[in-house]
C-alpha cells in the first residue's frame, strides 16, 4: 500500500515537473527573441527538454520534447507550424527520450547523455528529411541541412554543455534534499 502511494506521488510530482518544463519551453525562447538573441543561434528551446531527460528520465523527456514544439508553435508562432514544427518535434522527442536513456537507464554522466541525445536528435532529424523532406517542402540535402543548423546553433549547444549539467545538478541536490525526486 505505501509503496502504491508513494510510486503515485513520484509520479504526480514528476507530471508537475513536466508541466514546468513545457512552460519554460514555450518562455525561454520568448525571452531570448525579447532581447534579440536569435533562437537558432541559442537553441533555448532545447534546454528544459534535455533538463527534462536528465531529471524525470526517458518518459517524461519524451514527452516534454513532443509537446513543447506544439505548444510553442500554436501559441507563439515558433518554431513556425510549417515546415519546422513537425521536424523539431520528432528532434526534441528524440532529445529527451534518449538523455534519459543515457543518464537515468545507462547511468552514464550527463556530458555524454547530453552528447549523446544530440547526435540522436541530429541523426532524427537526417532520417525525418530523408523520408519526408518533399511533404515538408524542404528541398535540401538532409546531412548538409543538419550541419548548416549545427553550424549556426555552435553557441548554444556550446552553452547547454557547460550549464545544463549545473543547473541539473543544483535541481538533483535541492529535489533529492526534500525527497521530491528520486
Amino acid at each position: 500500500m505505501f509503496n502504491e502511494l508513494w510510486c503515485n506521488e513520484m509520479r504526480t510530482t514528476k507530471t508537475v515537473f513536466a508541466g514546468l518544463f513545457v512552460a519554460m519551453g514555450v518562455l525561454l525562447p520568448v525571452a531570448f527573441h525579447m532581447v534579440g538573441a536569435s533562437g537558432r543561434v541559442f537553441l533555448p528551446m532545447h534546454i528544459p527538454v534535455f533538463m527534462a531527460g536528465l531529471l524525470l528520465g526517458p518518459t517524461y523527456g519524451l514527452i516534454v520534447g513532443a509537446i513543447v514544439p506544439v505548444v510553442s508553435g500554436l501559441t507563439t508562432g515558433m518554431p513556425p507550424l510549417f515546415p519546422i514544427m513537425p521536424m523539431m518535434t520528432m528532434e526534441l522527442a528524440v532529445y529527451g527520450l534518449t538523455a534519459g536513456v543515457i543518464h537515468k537507464q545507462l547511468g552514464r554522466g550527463m556530458l555524454v547523455s547530453l552528447l549523446g541525445a544530440m547526435i540522436c536528435g541530429r541523426i532524427t532529424d537526417i532520417i525525418v528529411l530523408m523520408l519526408f523532406g518533399e511533404l515538408l517542402q524542404i528541398q535540401a540535402e538532409p546531412v548538409a541541412y543538419v550541419l548548416a543548423g549545427v553550424s549556426s546553433g555552435l553557441a548554444g549547444i556550446v552553452l547547454q554543455l557547460l550549464f545544463i549539467p549545473f543547473i541539473v545538478k543544483r535541481l538533483q541536490q535541492a529535489f533529492l534534499d526534500h525527497d521530491l525526486l528520486r
